[in-house]
Parts: C-alpha cells; sequence; structure tokens
C-alpha cells in the first residue's frame, strides 16, 4: 500500500531537500574559494622569495664565492623553517639543497621543457610541501641559466582545511534540520486557509446546506476553489432541496388515488353488490390505476432526462405540420372550451418527431386549458440565422411573477391563482417538466412570461442545417 504524505510534509521534505543541496553547493564553493586564496597566498610569499633570490644571483662577486651565496641564500631561508630552496644548474649540478626536503624531480623536470613558473604541491612524510620552480640568470656564463625552486610547507593550511570541512560536516545537517523545521512550520502557516476550508467544508450537512466557504479570507490561489465549491453547494442545496420536494409532491401525489382505491375497495368489500355497482367500482378503480400509470410514465421520463435523455431517432421535422396536426387533434377540446386556435409561420428543425410533439401538445393542451372561455390560443413560429422559435400564447389569467421561475418544476401547479377553465379534475404538474427535459434534450431552451392577460412560453430549437443551406 503506497503511503500518502500529506502537504505539510511533502513541502517540508521538499524545503528541507532544496536547503540541503543549497547548502551543500555553497561549501563546496566556499571550499574552492578558500582553497584558491591559500594557493594565492603561498604564491605570492614564493614569488617574493624568488624575486630575492634573483637580485642575490644577478652579480654574484666571481665563482669562487659560491659558498658565500649559499650562506647568504640560507640564512634568508633561515627566518622561516616553512621555506625551503633547490637551487641547480641547467647541467643538472645541485648548488643548494635542503638535507631534510627532496624535491620531486617530475616537476623539476617539467619547468625544464615549459616557459611559465610551475606552481605544485607534493607530499613528503607527514607533510605537504607547494613549491614554484623558476629558472633565473646570473652573471656568472659557466653557471647559467640556474633552476630554483622554492617551497614552503602548507600542513597549516591542511590543517585549516581539514577543520573547515569537519565544520560543514556538522553545520550542513544542524543547518538543513533547523530548515526543515523552519519549512514544516510556514506549511502549516501557509496551509492553514486549507484547512479552514476543511472544517468549513465538515459542517456541510444535509440539514445544512447553506453553508458556505469563506472565499474573502482565504489567500488569493484559493479564492478560485472555493468559489467553485460555494457554487457546488449552491447546486448541491437547489437539487436536495427539489429532491426533497420532489419526494414529498410524489407522496402527497400518490396518495389521493391509493387512497382512492383502497376506500373504493373497502365500500365495496363492505357488503354484497349488484353487478352493475361493482362495474363501477371497476371502472372508478381503472381510472385511479390509469393516473397512477401515466403518474409513473411520466417519471421515469423525467427520471432519463436527468441523466441524459438520449433522442432514438433523429429526422427532419417541418413544424408548421406537426403544429396544424396538433391543431386537428385539439380541436374538438377547443371548441368544447370555447377557445380559437391560430397558427402562423414555418420552419424545419431536426429532432426526435414522438418527443417534439408531446412537449408541443403539452403546451397546447395547457394552454387551452387556460385560456377560458371565448379566448384565444395562438401558435407563431419564425426562423432565425441558426435558431427556430416556437411561441404559444394565450389569454386568460396570468402567472403571477413569483412563480414563473416555478412553473416548469415538477408537480407544481399554479391552480389558486390561475383556475383552469371547463375542466374541474386537475393534471398530474408534470406536464411542464416533461417539455423542458425534451426541449433541454434537443439543445434548445424554453421560457415563460405573462403580461396583463397574455401569457407566452416561447421555445427555441437550433435551425436544421438542411434549412440553413442557400
Amino acid at each position: 500500500m503506497k503511503l500518502a504524505l500529506s502537504l505539510t510534509a511533502r513541502l517540508t521534505l521538499l524545503f528541507v531537500l532544496l536547503s540541503s543541496s543549497v547548502l551543500i553547493g555553497l561549501g563546496w564553493l566556499l571550499n574552492a574559494a578558500v582553497e584558491r586564496h591559500f594557493i594565492e597566498m603561498d604564491r605570492s610569499l614564493l614569488e617574493g622569495k624568488v624575486e630575492v633570490l634573483e637580485r642575490l644571483l644577478a652579480s654574484p662577486p666571481d665563482a669562487q664565492e659560491l659558498q658565500a651565496l649559499d650562506e647568504a641564500v640560507l640564512d634568508m631561508f633561515r627566518s622561516d623553517p616553512k621555506l625551503k630552496v633547490f637551487v641547480r644548474t641547467d647541467g643538472g649540478s645541485t648548488i643548494l639543497a635542503p638535507p631534510d626536503l627532496s624535491f620531486p624531480d617530475q616537476a623539476i623536470n617539467r619547468k625544464q621543457v615549459e616557459q611559465a613558473d610551475v606552481l605544485f604541491a607534493w607530499s613528503e612524510g607527514d607533510s605537504r610541501y607547494r613549491g614554484l620552480a623558476t629558472t633565473m640568470q646570473t652573471a656568472l656564463s659557466d653557471l647559467t641559466p640556474f633552476l630554483v625552486v622554492v617551497a614552503i610547507n602548507i600542513d597549516h593550511h591542511e590543517r585549516f582545511m581539514e577543520r573547515y570541512g569537519r565544520t560543514l560536516s556538522v553545520f550542513i545537517p544542524v543547518a538543513a534540520f533547523l530548515s526543515g523545521l523552519l519549512g514544516w512550520w510556514a506549511s502549516r502557516r501557509g496551509l492553514s486557509p486549507l484547512r479552514l476550508l476543511q472544517q468549513r467544508a465538515a459542517s456541510v450537512t444535509a440539514s445544512q446546506l447553506d453553508c458556505r466557504l469563506p472565499e474573502e479570507s482565504v489567500p488569493r490561489e484559493l479564492r478560485g476553489l472555493a468559489h467553485e465549491l460555494n457554487c457546488m453547494l449552491v447546486r448541491l442545496e437547489e437539487a436536495f432541496r427539489r429532491l426533497s420536494n420532489f419526494s414529498s409532491d410524489l407522496a402527497h401525489e400518490m396518495r389521493t388515488p391509493v387512497s382512492n382505491l383502497l376506500t373504493q375497495t373497502q365500500v365495496a368489500l363492505s357488503r354484497s353488490r349488484t353487478q352493475h355497482e361493482y362495474q363501477e367500482t371497476l371502472a372508478s378503480s381503472a381510472e385511479e390505476l390509469d393516473r397512477l400509470s401515466r403518474m409513473i410514465a411520466d417519471m421515469l421520463f423525467l427520471a432519463q432526462a436527468d441523466n441524459g435523455l438520449s433522442l432514438p431517432s433523429i429526422q427532419e421535422i417541418r413544424l408548421h405540420d406537426e403544429i396544424a396536426d396538433l391543431l386537428e387533434f385539439y380541436d374538438a377540446l377547443a371548441e368544447e372550451e370555447g377557445v380559437r386556435l391560430q397558427a402562423s409561420g414555418q420552419a424545419s428543425v431536426r429532432g426526435n418527431r414522438l418527443m417534439l410533439r408531446r412537449a408541443f401538445s403539452n403546451l397546447l393542451s395547457n394552454a387551452i386549458r387556460h385560456a377560458g372561455e371565448g379566448g384565444e390560443v395562438r401558435i407563431t413560429i419564425a426562423e432565425q440565422s441558426k435558431t427556430v422559435s416556437l411561441i404559444v400564447e394565450n389569454t386568460g389569467d396570468p402567472i403571477p411573477p413569483s412563480e414563473l421561475p416555478m412553473i416548469f418544476d415538477r408537480f407544481y401547479r399554479a391552480e389558486a391563482a390561475r383556475p383552469r377553465h371547463g375542466s374541474t379534475t386537475g393534471g398530474l404538474g408534470l406536464g411542464l417538466a416533461i417539455t423542458r427535459a425534451i426541449i433541454h434534450a434537443h439543445d434548445g431552451e424554453i421560457a415563460a412570461d405573462s403580461l396583463g392577460r397574455r401569457t407566452r412560453f416561447h421555445v427555441t430549437l437550433p435551425r436544421s442545417a438542411a434549412a440553413s443551406a442557400p
């Protein structure tokens, strides 16, 4: 099982790794800089001694006084026991050499073939030396040129570098540990807004969906996340509210027919009845069962719409022909209600014929029921550049503005404010919800407005590609 580290632990480890890398790199650079500094110090010191030797060897009194020259050179180096000197003629004769130190022949021989002064280091026993080899001229023609090697003991430099390395080996882990502590503290402080969001999110329950995350009190980088989470909570609250209302409305709607069926059955079984009375009871039960069957079918349809309603067959639909067929079908009902039906315009869309016919049928029947005796229902079809609009307008009592946003909700009926004319039985309150689901499945939109004594349902659908072609 893979261990999932917290953000604080990840940031702390990252901070430790970065700080350790920086410290190690800085220690390496400082070590190299100190080493270069020591080398330059030694070079400067050795070059100074070489200049003194050049002045001494430039004009000796004569060849017989070389012994005196040796003493002068030895006196110059005797003041600093760390300094050593080696002098050899071009022919290979050693003129001066310290008794307690042997110079490396490789470096000396290399100087004989190179022009630049050579700075080199070597070890002898437990000591380490750094030397400078150079050639210099003298007034003695038979002894020129001289090969001179000046060296210095650098044990004190080595001891310093060793102590410096031990200090770094202790300092870097301690500094990395302290950096880790500081990184952990900074991560905890920096991630505190996330813990605040977590606490607020934990307070959101089914009974407290109105809680919102603090957008202004979190850093700018988290405000987008907090905003989207708040929008999600708004959607959840709305969906939960609708689900709660739907559950209560469904229970209420189903309770009435079930109660009617139970009552009728109990009454029928209370005593012996005639065949005609049994037939009437069965007919009434059949009406209630039909009501339940339609309700269940509509609810299954809306459940499919909530999960992405699919269109089984797509074809070219001439809206004016479909509306003409619906007007012919509802002509008898309109005549019974005393309502005039009118239609104008033409357009074509692509969609499922049966589903669109059901949506338009719901709008038309709803308009006829609420138009009132002597009223009018007008259907207008119009084409725009990319869309087709279909407006179903009826006269009659208006829908209150406060109820317009809810008329497409399931089981919602504004019957108290808009009594239906003619019929005395109410619908299921699912027609407009089904209509909206069908329109949305066809990538369309539906809206309603009610002004004065006229109510309009405005449907917008994508225009058919074939109809849009010139």
